[in-house]
């Protein structure tokens, strides 16, 4: 079993690029299934979760080659419709696969995904808007078979939730369907309109991605494409809160800062200093942190994103104050809450809020990563922990974080793999 070991102590300091978005790629990878052709998708992270989903659509008869961070999917010979169990539970997202499959084969059939455990992550509403789309599904012995050999109908679904992944899956699977879906309450994180563009790019009519009602007229194909993914939001929220936890001077750079309006004031109530340009941040961390008045709410977009809560949580353990968090997208996301008070952190959860006392110092204690983002806020911790700090079930941070260690390294810490 692989472990990080992390010397803490150091000031980060120099310059940081940020990967591809994991959380737009897995979708765009599904959408390549879409009309056959060939996608050149460029900026495309090696990612654990990335591998995963290059693996299912090789099982389903795509030709798929990476060079570097570009990944090369032929998806004219696809032939199979069924994704077996251990592919489906690789990765909490597969789900987007289904309606993929759906629109291009008339029938997918998918076990339950997998990933981390977050609590209840309701596949309904996936199921419901699949249904209104005209789709007969059966769920038995946890399987979903989904059936649409006449092809699917264009219609309105308006979201109980503004659910990202049902938001994608109907996406998905109208562009080629009969006629016009509207989708009310639609998602709007910057990864959904990261895979409209991507489908508009093939050829796709969707007006309005990124608005909370989005309008699809389906086509009858789909073209090939060469397209670029967006940079990620959340690895760049992560290499903020490090060089914020260890008074760093750190530029962050191939990154929207438009993505990260709901985060960037956080640090700046903290303390950091800081500098916004069209694609780059510049981040210095203060002497002492301060303590971010009023809670921080997780919310959908353009709400603070739920991924960037643990790396924030990490950071705001040293701060010189009370700090608050309302979690309200996942039950389960404070388990990185007991790992984080093994190093000495004092934060008490009750149900979905968590205050955090800053501490004057976090120490170096063996912990374990619960789930990808929790991870990652062990790495920041231990950043700027006394002593060393060795974290286990390092390949939950690998599903989100390109070589987590190269880039800390980078930046002066002192940090390896073993």
């Amino acid at each position: 079993m692989q472990k990080l070991l992390i010397q803490g102590g150091r000031r980060l300091q120099g310059e940081v690029r940020v990967h591809g978005a994991k959380n737009s790629s897995l979708p765009i990878l599904a959408a390549a299934l879409l009309g056959g052709g060939e996608t050149v998708l460029h900026n495309c992270p090696a990612l654990s979760d990335v591998d995963a989903a290059l693996r299912i659509l090789t099982y389903l008869g795509c030709e798929v080659r990476r060079e570097g961070d570009t990944v090369r999917i032929e998806s004219s010979s696809v032939t199979q419709n069924e994704i077996p169990d251990d592919l489906m539970h690789e990765m909490r997202s597969s789900i987007v696969f289904l309606g993929a499959i759906l629109s291009r084969m008339g029938r997918a059939k998918l076990s339950f995904p997998g990933g981390c455990e977050l609590g209840p992550r309701p596949i309904d509403l996936h199921i419901q808007a699949l249904e209104r789309l005209g789709a007969q599904i059966a769920e038995e012995y946890g399987y979903l078979d989904c059936r649409a050999e006449q092809g699917l109908t264009g219609t309105k679904i308006t979201l109980a939730f503004p659910s990202v992944g049902a938001t994608e899956n109907i996406l998905l699977a109208s562009v080629l369907a009969k006629g016009e879906t509207v989708i009310h309450n639609a998602a709007q994180e910057p990864e959904i309109v990261d895979l409209a563009n991507y489908l508009i790019s093939r050829g796709a009519r969707i007006r309005d991605a990124g608005r909370s009602t989005i309008l699809i007229e389906g086509v009858d194909r789909l073209s090939s494409t060469e397209y670029t993914v967006m940079p990620d939001r959340i690895v760049a929220a992560t290499y903020l809160s490090g060089a914020a936890i260890t008074g760093g001077d750190v530029l962050v750079t191939g990154v929207n800062p438009n993505d990260l309006e709901s985060v960037l004031p956080v640090f700046e109530q903290a303390g950091c200093r800081m500098k916004v340009e069209p694609d780059r941040i510049f981040l210095s961390g203060p002497g002492m942190l301060r303590p971010v008045s009023g809670p921080i709410r997780t919310m959908p977009y353009p709400g603070f994103p739920t991924d960037a809560q643990a790396p924030l949580m990490a950071t705001l353990t040293l701060a010189d104050g009370t700090s608050m968090f309302v979690e309200n997208i996942f039950e389960s996301r404070y388990k990185h809450a007991a790992e984080l008070a093994r190093m000495g952190a004092d934060i008490k959860v009750e149900g979905r809020t968590a205050v955090v006392r800053g501490v004057e110092k976090l120490y170096g204690v063996p912990v374990e990563a619960t789930d990808l983002r929790g991870g990652a806020a062990l790495v920041v911790a231990a950043l700027a922990a006394v002593g060393e700090t060795r974290i286990s079930r390092v390949e939950h941070i690998d599903r989100g974080y390109e070589s987590v260690e190269t880039a800390f390294s980078s930046l002066g810490a002192k940090i390896r793999r073993v």
